[in-house]
């Protein structure tokens, strides 16, 4: 009797680790991967970037890249890159070297192959003791960008650690530095807590003709993220290769636009690539979208500035997707480029 009573504690106890490994595999697959909230952060430090972690413009020589390929099996990869119509895009534009992509995250990997030579600045708000990518977070947005505007350059902006976690405060001195030397782009695939520093920074941006692209978060319901509530950001829902709203994405009628955010191809650190879900990517995609069109935009209503013709363009371009809680649709890149031609 106790050898049987033995065995039945033994059976429910392998039972209960089976479908705890199932369960946290099945969590692994199917939940997006997302910068960590600022929340949970608990450590806060200073921003005192170090001499050699901040690399100007000075001296920097462009160099041609090839990034941009039209092979099929290259765009079969990335599912997101046809899906906005950005290969129709590009016989208008691959964008421009005057435009310069600020990338807000763990880093950039200064090893990647395919985004060392855009890199054209970086710093490192962290305590990190590197502005390299450890995390692979950054370099996987970097990757969406630089793919979908081959000729636009990036800055390494570090402003999570390696654990991806992050600050608002760090947020805001990241976008001020970035604009403060020539970003038009701001991508923002981060969450953090709403903070007046951080509002006043996507304003100064925004005032000084920046776009700033920001994740609408993904807590799969309508409650505001930031920075992408704040009303100069322009906020990206996640969609799936359906044009449906991607698993866990935020929405609802503050979010601006939605773009391609499940299962997203891009680069990681070390030469490697993979895939990841959520609106991290889905605004990366947006960035790109952003930098494309900068490239060709006029300054229609004469105030010297470029990124309100930047954002309507984008805006006005969506296509129209039933169902899909945003204001405007899922972006479309061929329809924005042509939207913002002289004419």
């Amino acid at each position: 009797m106790m050898c049987m009573k033995k065995l039945e504690w033994l059976a429910v106890t392998l039972t209960a680790v089976e479908i705890a490994l199932v369960s946290a595999l099945a969590c692994n697959l199917l939940l997006p991967t997302e910068s960590a909230s600022a929340n949970s952060y608990a450590s806060p430090y200073t921003a005192s970037p170090s001499q050699n972690q901040n690399t100007e413009l000075q001296g920097y020589v462009p160099t041609s890249h090839a990034t941009y390929s039209p092979d099929p099996a290259y765009l079969g990869d990335r599912w997101g890159i046809s899906r906005i119509q950005a290969p129709q895009a590009w016989e208008i534009t691959r964008g421009d070297q005057s435009v310069i992509v600020a990338v807000l995250d763990t880093g950039i990997s200064k090893e990647n192959r395919d985004l060392a030579d855009k890199i054209i600045a970086e710093i490192n708000f962290t305590n990190s003791p590197t502005s390299d990518d450890l995390y692979g977070h950054g370099t996987h947005m970097a990757g969406t960008i630089a793919a979908l505007a081959p000729e636009c350059l990036l800055m390494n902006v570090k402003v999570a650690d390696d654990l991806g976690k992050c600050q608002p405060s760090v947020v805001a001195k990241g976008i001020i530095w970035a604009v403060d030397r020539g970003a038009k782009v701001i991508n923002l695939s981060l969450t953090v807590t709403a903070s007046p520093d951080l509002e006043e920074a996507v304003r100064y941006a925004w005032q000084r003709g920046a776009i700033l692209v920001a994740a609408a978060g993904n807590r799969g319901n309508s409650e505001p993220s930031y920075p992408a509530y704040y009303e100069d950001c322009l906020a990206v829902a996640s969609t799936n290769e359906n044009d449906s709203l991607a698993l866990l994405s935020s929405y609802g009628d503050w979010v601006d636009v939605a773009a391609p955010g499940f299962n997203i191809y891009s680069d990681l650190p070390y030469n490697r690539y993979g895939y990841k879900s959520g609106t991290s990517p889905a605004a990366a995609h947006v960035s790109g979208v952003a930098a494309l069109v900068f490239s060709v935009a006029q300054d229609t209503n004469s105030n010297g500035l470029l990124n309100d013709e930047v954002r309507s363009a984008i805006e006005t371009s969506c296509d129209s997707v039933t169902g899909l809680t945003v204001r405007h649709g899922v972006v479309n890149a061929f329809q924005a480029v042509a939207a913002a031609l002289p004419g």
